[in-house]
């Protein structure tokens, strides 16, 4: 089986481990990083995607190994740190439940979250779809290679992606017509309808092996890269129809010695402007060492920054992951290599802002403590939880090398965010905060709507008549939040 993490990319060094407590360091003015905590093996191992903040203020992720079963788990943590394992995979004879999720999840607008495993499934070590409740309890919906050919698509190495249509979109590393992966669609019954193959064009210009899921923009349509193929065979940008037709918007290694780019396992995150912006793993202009990019809709990229740029590689080297904006406008991610505290060879990984116009300010360099037990490696993106700070975790490092989830406050303030980013006038709407008690008004655009505080974390209410895309704004007792992103009414 293919896999997206070979062993540069989780870039294994050995290295001393001591056992510490969960510490918090100064990594720059009115900057805080916090180890929230070190994973033990026993509550997962090596979290491979980033986390996601839930309707009850809590995060939520995947580790790809360890657990009860050394198959991967599904956890639920606090903001405080605490932490409870919802799911060990392989439970079940045969791992017909799956195992390795590698993605994150996602969570829908009736409360249960979704997700993929790499492997396992009722059909062989072919990946599977799966929902669970946020007490726990997994269904497998879907198992791969459930045709002939695995054309249906096979080892699905990304989180899916709920459309306003309410079914889930996602990828596959492998399968397909061709064996080269896959773009799908199920319902949150588990009902799967491949859209389409890669490498159905001559010499795969439209692209092989997408490692990254999707997003979807107001039109409906969504996007994505892969990690391979393309013209000139170091990965593409793509757009896709909800019908199945697929335009390549961009082929990697366009210019001479990939100074645009080359090989993006991540996906892409349409801003506030309407651009999308993303990372690839190599190419640049410096030592091969990853870049930043933005993409207009129509395809045009411009190189925002070329990694490795700083003798050693202090600014970091492979982003693996993607992009987050902020609620400062900026963009907000990590490196899996590089950094002040590991030159040389690998690295330990920072986490990084840029800012629209390309510039670069590393906000903190992992293995800064001894034993790297504020974790090292990161290959999963950040979250910006409703509270202002960002949260994450490393695939290593921490007190026992199995990874850690940390925090970093870099001074931004708390905010709403909107489950679901568009939707037409009626659709409805959960929007996430982390102190909504007493709300006393919410607005789309300056439209008021009608709402329902459920909980001090979370409100539903419905896009009114008459509303217009614009920020979501939610006025409790103590603050006026808006949303972090707008809100597209199509």
């Amino acid at each position: 089986m293919k896999r997206i993490v070979n062993a540069l990319d989780k870039l294994k060094l050995t290295y001393a481990v001591f056992v510490l407590l969960a510490t918090t360091s100064i990594a720059l003015p009115a900057q805080t990083f916090t180890t929230l905590l070190s994973l033990d093996g026993a509550d997962g191992d090596e979290p491979l995607a980033g986390l996601v903040q839930a309707t009850n203020g809590d995060l939520y992720g995947t580790t790809e190994f360890a657990g009860a079963y050394n198959a991967g788990t599904v956890f639920q943590i606090a903001p405080s740190g605490a932490l409870t394992t919802l799911y060990s995979f392989c439970s079940q004879s045969g791992c017909t439940d799956g195992r390795g999720p590698l993605g994150g999840l996602v969570q829908d607008i009736n409360g249960d979250f979704y997700g993929t495993t790499v492997g396992g499934g009722a059909n062989g070590d072919y990946g599977t779809v799966f929902k669970i409740t946020p007490s726990g309890t997994l269904t497998t919906l879907y198992s791969f290679c459930s045709q002939s050919g695995c054309t249906d698509g096979a080892n699905p190495e990304a989180g899916l992606v709920q459309a306003t249509n309410g079914d889930l979109y996602g990828t596959t590393y492998d399968g397909g017509a061709q064996g080269d992966g896959t773009v799908f669609r199920t319902t949150p019954s588990g009902k799967l309808t491949t859209l389409y193959s890669f490498c159905a064009q001559t010499n795969c210009a439209d692209g092989v092996n997408p490692v990254a899921g999707l997003v979807q923009t107001a039109k409906g349509d969504f996007y994505g890269t892969t990690k391979f193929g393309g013209a000139y065979n170091a990965g593409t940008v793509f757009q896709i129809a909800p019908s199945g037709t697929l335009t390549t918007l961009y082929s990697f290694c366009a210019q001479e010695n990939c100074p645009d780019g080359q090989s993006p396992a991540s996906g892409l995150l349409q801003a506030s402007n309407g651009n999308f912006y993303g990372t690839t793993t190599r190419g640049g202009a410096h030592h091969n060492g990853g870049t930043a990019f933005q993409i207009t809709p129509s395809g045009k990229l411009t190189t925002l920054y070329s990694f490795c740029a700083q003798t050693g590689c202090t600014d970091g080297e492979i982003p693996y992951a993607g992009l987050v904006q902020a609620t400062n406008g900026d963009f907000y991610g990590t490196t899996a290599g590089g950094g002040a505290n590991c030159t040389g060879i690998g690295g330990c990984g920072t986490v990084f802002r840029i800012t629209p116009s390309g510039t670069l300010t590393t906000l903190y360099s992992f293995c800064a403590q001894s034993g790297c037990t504020d974790g090292r490696g990161p290959l999963g993106g950040l979250v910006q939880d409703t509270n202002g700070a960002f949260y994450g975790t490393t695939n290593e490092g921490g007190a026992t090398g199995d990874g850690v989830v940390f925090a970093l406050s870099v001074g931004l303030g708390p905010f709403v965010e909107t489950q679901m980013t568009s939707g037409p006038v009626g659709a409805g709407v959960k929007i996430l905060g982390s102190d909504l008690t007493g709300a006393t008004s919410v607005s789309f655009n300056g439209t008021a709507a009608a709402f329902t505080v459920v909980s001090r974390y979370f409100i539903v209410t419905t896009v009114p008549t008459g509303a217009t895309t614009g920020r979501v704004e939610v006025v409790t007792p103590s603050h006026t939040l808006s949303s972090n992103v707008p809100f597209r009414v199509p």
